[in-house]
């Protein structure tokens, strides 16, 4: 059976009058018949987000003849605009530490086809993870990196990174828990492609043990931030949050097993509405079309 054409289109603009007027008449012209569409105009930053998954049901019309007749209407509306195929499955790179809740989640949920994506590689750089690679079949890269590498160390360690990136075209790199901080070069390469799962709920109870700083302070309500990866650390525009209830007699381990299923769940969606195309950057915060 012939699978249809489908593709996803966001743009964002400065808003103004018949923007959504412009691209439906645009897609019923070119044959296109749309499946699902969001839209948001944000009144303090004057922009208009959209969203449109359409599928093409006229057979003589092209992707590329789509994309050249609509850079057309895009210029004239000033749209910053991207179109992916829907059917495709967006690369991704994992990266972790010595932590695996998170990455062994993600893992599941591919293997479940709950993630429609295809995991190219996991990034380490420690060896505790490489047989659970292996048991998904999935390439195995160990990189080490020593308490306190020189700057230098660590930039030879990070450019083999993004090379494992640019060998397997990676759409997306997850840090799904990896505990290293990235250098300010590394930010810039992967700007706009990386996720990272910060284990609080942002912004407070930053740096080691957040759940022991958490207890400490008595909090009621513990949670986890997936957000952009960017040169200001833990800083970066936030994509999704959740949280949990917890009481006084809950011990720091009890809230720590809490909060890890919340970075599950949390990292989960993110990944999930970034290769379904829902996410877009406003400044420094998103629009999720959920």
């Amino acid at each position: 059976m012939t699978i249809r054409p489908e593709y996803i289109l966001t743009l964002s603009c400065p808003d103004q009058r018949g923007i959504v007027h412009s691209v439906s008449g645009f897609l019923a012209n070119h044959g296109c018949n749309i499946i699902d569409s969001a839209q948001f105009g944000d009144e303090q930053s004057a922009t208009f987000f959209m969203r449109v998954h359409f599928a093409v049901e006229d057979a003589g019309v092209k992707e590329a003849a789509l994309r050249e007749e609509f850079a057309e209407l895009a210029r004239g509306m000033q749209m910053s605009w991207k179109l992916n195929d829907a059917h495709h499955k967006p690369a991704v790179i994992l990266m972790v530490s010595k932590i695996g809740h998170c990455l062994n989640d993600l893992l599941f949920r591919y293997k479940s086809g709950l993630l429609p994506v295809e995991i190219k590689a996991i990034v380490s750089n420690h060896t505790d993870f490489y047989q659970l690679a292996a048991s998904y079949n999935i390439p195995f890269h160990h990189l080490p990196l020593a308490a306190g590498a020189s700057a230098e160390a660590k930039r030879a360690q990070e450019e083999k990174v993004l090379e494992i990136v640019a060998a397997n075209q990676a759409d997306l790199v997850v840090l799904a828990r990896y505990m290293q901080i990235l250098s300010p070069q590394m930010c810039d390469a992967l700007k706009g492609k990386a996720i990272n799962i910060h284990h609080s709920f942002l912004p407070s109870f930053k740096g080691a043990k957040p759940y022991y700083q958490a207890h400490e302070r008595g909090v009621k309500l513990i949670g986890a931030t997936a957000h952009f990866v960017t040169g200001d650390l833990d800083e970066g525009p936030i994509i999704e949050q959740d949280v949990e209830r917890v009481d006084h007699a809950m011990e720091p381990e009890t809230l720590t097993a809490i909060g890890r299923d919340v970075e599950c769940v949390v990292l989960a969606r993110a990944v999930k509405w970034f290769v379904e195309h829902r996410i877009l950057l406003n400044g420094h915060k998103t629009v999720v079309f959920k």
